[in-house]
């Protein structure tokens, strides 16, 4: 891709340059540097690294958004269709508009077991309120008929949320484990509705580049960018728990060796 065509996809993808930075591993400074246009000819190396990041999904591997359930437009669907879905079929809808959700790798699942465990020892350790929960769990967030999302890890403290079918409304902390099929949607379109719903933190973890977004969105500044080497401190609770990535690191580190 030039750097024209990576600014146009920067744009139609809503990314700032702190996310481009935190998903591709390229410095912010540099990023900002070269969408501004100060560096002119960036590196080969930061330029394949930001390509990954924009250049679009294969077709052949993304699924989403499919053109009709039912015989609706895009941004017509309601729960009601939503429930018509076989089970079997994984879906979500945002806004009217049902998504595909790809089938979790092996790095998904062992990274979303593995924190999901740790949070819920905490809790039952200290006999907490707070109830950690894993996909897959609807998540009615807007309290509407147009919005149902299954976030990979959530905590709920407020237990009322939580009713037989679903979590009603928004919880106070979520997780997703991104993949290349998923990005957009986890760090644009489910970033801002988290946000506007009222979760308190969002953690995006990319398996890919060792890298997790942390974004508290009652601070002022985010996201916060982290390796797998940082221990980060779960902030909606004020007891300094934090989740050591170096032992998610070690946890999952045989499938980078692997090299799969």
């Amino acid at each position: 891709m030039t750097i024209k065509e990576m600014k146009e996809r920067k744009k139609e993808l809503g990314y700032t340059c702190a996310q481009i930075a935190g998903l591709s591993g390229v410095p912010l400074g540099t990023v900002q540097k070269i969408f501004s246009g100060a560096t002119a000819s960036p590196r080969y190396d930061t330029l394949t690294e930001l390509e990954k990041v924009l250049a679009p999904p294969d077709p052949s591997s993304i699924r989403e958004p499919q053109a009709v359930y039912g015989g609706k437009q895009q941004g017509d669907y309601t729960l009601e269709d939503y429930y018509q879905i076989p089970d079997e079929r994984r879906v979500e809808l945002i806004d009217g508009v049902i998504y595909d959700m790809a089938s979790p790798t092996s790095f998904h699942q062992l990274i979303a077991g593995l924190i999901h465990m740790k949070l819920l020892s905490h809790v039952l350790d200290r006999r907490g309120k707070c109830l950690p929960m894993i996909s897959p769990i609807d998540v009615q967030l807007d309290c509407d008929n147009r919005t149902m999302v299954q976030p990979d890890v959530v905590i709920v403290c407020d237990r009322d949320k939580v009713i037989e079918r679903c979590i009603y409304g928004a919880p106070d902390f979520v997780i997703e484990v991104i993949s290349r099929s998923s990005a957009r949607r986890d760090a644009v379109i489910k970033l801002n509705k988290y946000m506007a719903a009222g979760v308190r933190e969002y953690w995006i973890i990319d398996p890919d580049r060792q890298k997790v977004l942390v974004y508290r969105f009652q601070k002022e500044e985010y996201p916060l960018i982290y390796g797998f080497d940082a221990q980060i401190p779960v902030e909606i609770w004020d007891d300094g728990f934090a989740i050591d990535f170096r032992e998610v690191y070690e946890h999952i580190r045989f499938l980078y060796e692997r090299g799969t």
